[in-house]
């Protein structure tokens, strides 16, 4: 397995300098930096430059996430909406293949956060989804690009809420390319068992991220990593493990992610950076493990 994290774990917007923190990663011992898709739908050429010549100074590989605005609403009853998803995506997946990114995961099947002052038509919008899904799920396979889909707590997604559900949907869209992805936080709040859930996506997994039930970094709240690891290791998985810990209130992004109070322990860049490399240290330990049966 390769081990990443996720740009915004030192951010408060999203719009953010991703060669200070492809730099800032590999030196704290990470593989890999997730960033977002929002700062590439309006980068020009220059720009993707730049970020793949950083990329390969660093020597750090590269994962993409993204939140589908409503108006990027693969579901959609709105033909225009679904219209203008798919232009979305024909682009950034094209500017990920250019930037040698081979992992797009987020909700992207839907739009996010949701609005739940608005109905919910989740059969309408699961076959609408599955039929759009499958169509930019083949250009992420011409480009390259495993498009996973993340399974969300129920506050902010309604589709997919568990592994099962997840399993259900890509076995209908039935594209190559169009693959799982967990996350420790949603599945804490969704899943019966989290290494059943695991064992439940098995070779359909396409990325995985880790947080803590309280979104600080792993090993800092109260979920069984161990067992986590195990699951992991029993049904082979050895891609990418992105840490998306989310400890600062403020800005857009503690809007979105609901963080109403401070995580981070008044921390500074200096402690949030130590956090960050404890918390990789004590992954790469617990997923690497003996094998067993859970």
């Amino acid at each position: 397995m390769k081990y990443g994290i996720y740009f915004a774990y030192w951010e408060k917007e999203w719009d953010a300098d991703y060669i200070k923190y492809m730099k800032k990663a590999k030196s704290l011992g990470f593989d890999i930096l997730e960033i977002s898709c929002a700062a590439l739908a309006h980068a020009s050429l220059h720009d993707l430059d730049q970020l793949k010549s950083a990329a390969s100074e660093y020597d750090i590989e590269l994962t993409a996430g993204y939140g589908p605005s409503p108006s990027e609403n693969l579901g959609s009853p709105d033909p225009e909406i679904v219209k203008h998803g798919l232009t979305f995506y024909q682009d950034i997946l094209q500017k990920l293949e250019y930037l040698n990114i081979h992992i797009l995961g987020g909700g992207i099947y839907s739009y996010w956060p949701v609005d739940y002052s608005k109905p919910v038509d989740k059969e309408g919008d699961w076959l609408r989804s599955v039929e759009n899904v499958r169509k930019v799920g083949y250009i992420a396979g011409e480009c390259g690009v495993d498009y996973c889909l993340e399974v969300l707590n129920r506050f902010e997604g309604y589709l997919l809420n568990t592994a099962w559900e997840a399993k259900k949907f890509v076995r209908e869209v039935d594209i190559p390319s169009v693959k799982i992805m967990l996350d420790t936080f949603h599945m804490n709040i969704e899943e019966d068992s989290i290494p059943q859930a695991i064992h439940t996506a098995g070779e359909l997994l396409g990325h995985f991220h880790v947080g803590e039930n309280n979104r600080r970094v792993p090993g800092k709240g109260s979920l069984p990593w161990h067992t986590i690891g195990c699951a992991l290791r029993d049904i082979g998985y050895d891609k990418a493990v992105v840490m998306e810990p989310f400890v600062m209130n403020g800005g857009r992004i503690g809007q979105d992610i609901r963080l109403w109070r401070d995580l981070s322990q008044r921390g500074n860049e200096e402690t949030l950076d130590q956090d960050a490399a404890g918390s990789l240290s004590f992954l790469r330990h617990v997923f690497s493990g003996p094998h067993h049966n859970n």
